[in-house]
Formats: C-alpha cells, sequence, structure tokens
C-alpha cells in the first residue's frame, strides 16, 4: 500500500504523519487489496480539512470532513472511512452470495412481518352499455388507449372481455 500525503497551506508534522499511517494500518487489516491512498490536508481561514482517497482493486472511495482542529478532521475522515468501506464489504457479500438480500426478506417468519393493507378497489371510467360488434370494440380499444374493454357482443347481448396481450394481439374472454 503506497500512502502519498499532501499539505496544502499546512504543515505535516511526524505525528499528524505517524497516526495516518497508525489509522491505515488499522483499516488495511479490514480491507484487504488497498493499492494507494492519498491524504490531503489543508488549512483556510481557521478550518482544516482531511481528505483520503482510497484506491483499491475495482473500487475507489473517497472521504472529505471539515473541522476547526486538524486531528477532529482526521478522525472524522477515518471513521467515515471506515463505516464506507464496512457498506461496501456488506454489498459484496450480499452480490457474492447470489441475492443475499433477496433471501432475508424471504427467510423472515409470517409471523413478523406487517399485516398486508387491506384490498381496494378503484373505479375507472365506465364505457357505454351499448352492444357492439368485435370489430367495433377492437377500434374502440385502440382509440381509447386502454388495455381491457368490456362490452356486450351484438346478437347474443352477452358481456364479453375484449384485451390486449403482451404480444399485441387481442385477447377476448366470452362467457359459456
Amino acid at each position: 500500500m503506497n500512502v502519498h500525503f499532501t499539505a496544502r497551506q499546512t504543515a505535516l508534522t511526524a505525528d499528524v504523519q505517524e497516526y495516518c499511517e497508525h489509522r491505515l494500518a488499522a483499516l488495511n487489516k479490514v480491507f484487504t487489496g488497498v493499492t494507494d491512498v492519498d491524504v490531503i490536508l489543508t488549512h483556510a481561514r481557521n478550518r482544516h480539512k482531511a481528505e483520503i482517497h482510497v484506491r483499491a482493486k475495482g473500487a475507489g472511495i473517497v472521504v472529505a470532513e471539515e473541522s476547526h482542529d486538524l486531528m477532529n478532521s482526521l478522525n472524522l475522515a477515518f471513521d467515515d472511512l471506515e463505516r464506507k468501506i464496512k457498506k461496501e464489504r456488506e454489498k459484496f457479500r450480499d452480490k457474492k452470495r447470489r441475492g443475499g438480500r433477496n433471501r432475508k426478506e424471504i427467510g423472515l417468519p409470517a409471523a413478523s412481518e406487517p399485516p398486508s393493507p387491506e384490498k381496494r378497489v378503484i373505479r375507472t371510467a365506465g364505457t357505454a352499455a351499448k352492444p357492439m360488434t368485435l370489430e367495433e370494440a377492437a377500434l374502440e380499444l385502440d382509440l381509447k388507449k386502454r388495455d381491457v374493454l368490456v362490452f356486450r357482443m351484438e346478437g347474443t347481448e352477452k358481456w364479453t372481455v375484449l384485451f390486449r396481450r403482451k404480444d399485441g394481439h387481442y385477447g377476448l374472454v366470452e362467457p359459456e
């Protein structure tokens, strides 16, 4: 792991450098595969900013924290970096386990699930109850840009359902 320090408008002391290397060594045990780390320390208008850029195999993490004290900024940045690394590891584990999150949701017992809300009936605009032929019904289905049309078949006066299928053709449901 290569560590690069950059200090802008501030001096990089041995204590700060030693502290950063100590925290990065602890993070290296948790997050393997780190190739480069850039630690950028900036001082402007009584504010100290600490940025940490971590480059690893297949991922890059950037953390920036700002406060009135340099060590406080570094602490906040390293804590944020730990949190992000743990989150990335959890994502990787779930991805590797082929739908681990889906399995967690399915594996919950039914007693702990909140009761599902009651099914509601939502009314839509009605259609004319006049009898029509199959061709007229198909034309009305296209004109109104609907997926389902309920109508009375001309001649038999029975209710019939005409619907649009996923393949673009029409389906017809007639009562027996």
